[in-house]
């Protein structure tokens, strides 16, 4: 019994103050009845969370490997110095640092990113960080997987902006140093700078982009790696609804789904135009407004939210998301449990993501005939 729940005899000792001794000492003993059953209840209920947890998510691998796409030290070494190297594109200033930047945790904090000539793209550039780990690549799911998707940059017109691959690979040839690299990361083919092989070598370096975090200790059994608040914001993530789209290793990016189920998504974000999603990928009536649900690993690092950026913080697009999906209004409170939940998935940046290489020397070229002065 604590010393300050100690029972005071009066000086008096009036008749019954043995009776009341009895009694102050009955109602510690109760009270400390009552906090040896509430830790086993508080313990039984963190437990059947984590079980719980462990169903619904996955902790991160260390890399994103596959058989078909590995991530040998050469194709690494090789795809991060391309992943940095802006002079490939037809201005030399873009290149895919430009638009996933360390400092913003592999976005560009803007709602459209920019590319070469400084030209806007349709939608907001989402992290490069985890995402080999998704089913697709881009918002619209029209890019297979990271390979797909860096494979077609070159050509992209808002993002390295050459007028065909022949020209970029010609780019990569002129520059003294790639063209030995590329022989030592694909050395059984007489000509390995091909388009396909600069998509696979950036491809094995982004799969190694993976950041693990506290919430991956909890995954893996240590339930005090989140905090009394995480865990319940996890619990109120859980059970208002958001891990039926946002779950798995990459806690989302495994599925597509229409964005606003319940109502119109553009009445709540508030977005200059009506973006049609996978739509436009389709042609199929079924996919319109149909977006991937995005990776929520390191969210909190990587304002503004959705495909066009239109809102610029996490418990806004928090409360969107439960409106427009799951039809709940979310009190303040279970705002910012979520919110605070989603904090533990941020993770460290990667060590070769967060200093550039050093690229093999040589100055910029612009391709034949283009006028980086006036191009637009």
């Amino acid at each position: 019994m604590n010393a300050d729940a100690k029972p005071r005899v009066t000086k008096a000792r009036a008749p019954g103050s043995s009776w009341i001794v009895l009694v102050a000492i009955g109602a510690a003993v109760a009270t400390t009845s009552m906090v040896v059953e509430t830790i086993p209840a508080q313990a039984a209920g963190d437990d059947a969370l984590l079980k719980n947890a462990q169903r619904v998510f996955k902790p991160l691998p260390k890399d994103a490997a596959t058989a078909e796409f590995p991530t040998t030290p050469v194709r690494v070494e090789l795809g991060r110095k391309l992943f940095f190297d802006p002079r490939i594109s037809v201005d030399g200033t873009a290149s895919c640092a430009r638009c996933h930047q360390t400092a913003l945790y592999g976005t560009d904090g803007l709602p459209p990113a920019n590319g070469a000539f400084d030209k806007l793209n349709d939608r907001r550039a989402p992290t490069v960080l985890n995402a080999a780990l998704q089913f697709k690549a881009h918002w619209r799911g029209d890019r297979e997987n990271v390979e797909d998707q860096a494979s077609r940059a070159p050509t992209g017109p808002a993002s390295f902006g050459n007028p065909d691959n022949a020209s970029a690979m010609a780019k990569v040839k002129a520059i003294p140093g790639y063209t030995e690299l590329f022989q030592k990361a694909f050395p059984a083919e007489p000509d390995p700078v091909t388009i396909g092989n600069w998509g696979k070598a950036i491809g094995a370096y982004e799969r190694t982009l993976i950041t693990p975090a506290r919430f991956d200790q909890y995954l893996a059994g240590n339930a005090n790696a989140l905090s009394g608040p995480e865990r319940q914001g996890l619990r109120t993530f859980m059970d208002t609804g958001c891990s039926g789209c946002h779950n798995g290793v990459a806690v989302g990016g495994g599925m597509f789904q229409k964005f606003g189920v319940v109502e119109d998504y553009w009445k709540e974000t508030g977005s200059k135009e009506i973006d049609k999603g996978r739509f436009d990928v389709t042609n199929n009536p079924a996919d319109m407004y149909v977006f991937k649900a995005p990776g929520l690993r390191n969210v909190a690092m990587a304002p503004p939210y959705f495909h066009d950026g239109s809102v610029r913080t996490l418990p806004e697009a928090v409360r969107i998301m439960a409106k427009v999906q799951l039809g709940k209004a979310l009190s303040d409170r279970d705002t910012n449990a979520i919110v605070t939940f989603l904090g533990s998935l941020t993770g460290k940046v990667p060590q070769n993501f967060a200093e550039a290489p050093v690229l093999p020397p040589a100055g910029f070229a612009p391709a034949a005939g283009a006028d980086v002065r006036s191009a637009k």
